[in-house]
């Protein structure tokens, strides 16, 4: 199993910050430019000043080194407090999803950051090098974890949440209660309790952990453990983790759509006309954009039931519903990889379509400028049609049961394949490798 254990969380000071909600903030990578500028107006204490460096046009290392010193000062005047006693925190958060409510548990701890080969922490999805050397840098200036990577362990018995929802039902009232800026709740109980954390690390004991969520930072933390190992150092090899059952009902997963931004000598009709080797293509037209494009959705899923289905959006209105006619194809293109590897959307979508008659490849995804993503169904059209992209793909919701046949098969998934929501707040719990 993966190695965890409790932490003494530095948590922000009621007294000295006032509304908590003002001060956490959603992960540095899923905030727009306007929602960051926000954050750092709405209070002088927001994690955004640690997150994410606001001096732009400075050198790297001038960022991060003046987020430690931001860090230090807010330590030195009392704006977080440590708890007293090693502690779980078991974390709930409600929201809504297509007008649904739903709540999904999960507890916050630390983990060992080790390597993969170990095979106690298992990666989904492949990573960018450039955003994993910013997250290093951080940590190397302020050895400490602002927000939490999020992984999910496989217990159909539910027996660690039902532990956890027990002591904080002991407990009472959480120790923090807070509605963020999309209007939904964040609840955290301290679990303090030697005797329920051995019962709940007991209870987890033989079962690996996959990242759903952060992979960039636990192999920033697996590589930093590595550096401080080589130097002498300790207690620099655990990170912030929020862990849930993958049985969760709470357990929420957003598809993530394609945004081509450039490809060389583009035509929409010859791209359409190459699909057809493999794809029945269905136009969707005769409406508003609107009705097109929700018509397009729900085609999408009910298709999506029995063959991998997608949406196109080539501007004008122009909706098409793709759906795969050749199953063997994807094996003629990726043979290297496993059967549970070319089941996936994403993965056909990639190889079957964005690669072969897009010519955007490996190289062109890590190099960034080709694919942008998006997880709302109309920001993709809005965007073709402004001009900033030149063809918007759809694609079906990745299941959680997919990633993990996948993860346990060897295999990564491509970028951004996955989009858990809700996600962790940044700055609810801030863990310090020393501890």
């Amino acid at each position: 199993m993966a190695n965890i254990k409790p932490l003494r969380g530095l948590r922000f000071n009621p007294e000295k910050v006032g509304d908590l909600a003002k001060v956490v903030s959603p992960p540095y990578d899923v905030i727009s430019r306007e929602t960051m500028e926000n954050l750092y107006k709405n209070h002088a204490n927001s994690i955004i000043n640690l997150e994410l460096g606001r001096q732009s046009g400075s050198p790297d290392d001038e960022i991060y080194r003046h987020a430690a010193d931001i860090f230090h000062q807010w330590l030195e005047n009392n704006i977080f407090l440590k708890d007293q006693k090693p502690a779980f925190y078991y974390y709930v958060q409600d929201f809504n999803v297509n007008n649904m409510p739903r709540t999904r548990t999960g507890f916050l701890c630390a983990m060992k950051a080790e390597g993969y080969q170990t095979g106690n922490v298992i990666p989904h999805e492949q990573t960018l090098p450039w955003h994993k050397s910013q997250r290093l840098k951080l940590l190397q200036y302020t050895r400490a974890n602002f927000s939490p990577i999020f992984g999910v362990y496989h217990q159909e018995s539910g027996r660690a949440e039902q532990i956890l929802a027990n002591a904080a039902a002991t407990k009472g009232e959480p120790d923090i209660d807070l509605i963020d800026c999309l209007n939904e709740r964040h609840r955290i109980w301290v679990i303090d309790d030697e005797v329920v954390i051995n019962e709940i690390i007991k209870s987890l004991a033989n079962l690996p952990i996959y990242i759903a969520d952060g992979h960039h930072r636990y192999e920033t933390a697996s590589t930093f453990a590595e550096e401080a190992l080589q130097k002498g150092e300790t207690g620099c090899d655990y990170l912030l983790v929020s862990l849930s059952n993958c049985y969760n009902k709470g357990l929420y997963i957003l598809p993530t759509h394609r945004i081509i931004e450039k490809c060389d000598e583009f035509s929409l009709e010859r791209f359409l006309s190459q699909l057809e080797k493999d794809f029945t293509l269905s136009p969707i037209q005769g409406n508003s954009k609107e009705e097109n494009l929700n018509t397009l959705i729900t085609k999408m899923e009910e298709t999506g039931k029995t063959t991998p289905a997608f949406g196109i959006y080539g501007g004008e209105n122009h909706f098409y519903l793709l759906q795969l006619k050749n199953p063997d194809a994807i094996n003629h293109y990726a043979p290297e990889h496993s059967a549970e590897w070319r089941k996936l959307d994403i993965s056909i979508l990639h190889g079957l379509v964005i690669e072969p008659y897009l010519h955007i490849g490996a190289e062109e995804l890590a190099s960034e400028g080709y694919v942008s993503y998006a997880r709302n169904n109309y920001e993709p059209v809005e965007t073709v049609d402004k001009g900033d992209g030149i063809l918007a793909l759809f694609v079906n919701t990745t299941q959680i049961q997919q990633m993990i046949d996948v993860a346990n098969s060897g295999n990564k998934m491509p970028q951004k394949s996955t989009f858990f929501y809700p996600k962790l707040l940044s700055g609810l719990v801030i863990h310090q490798l020393e501890d």
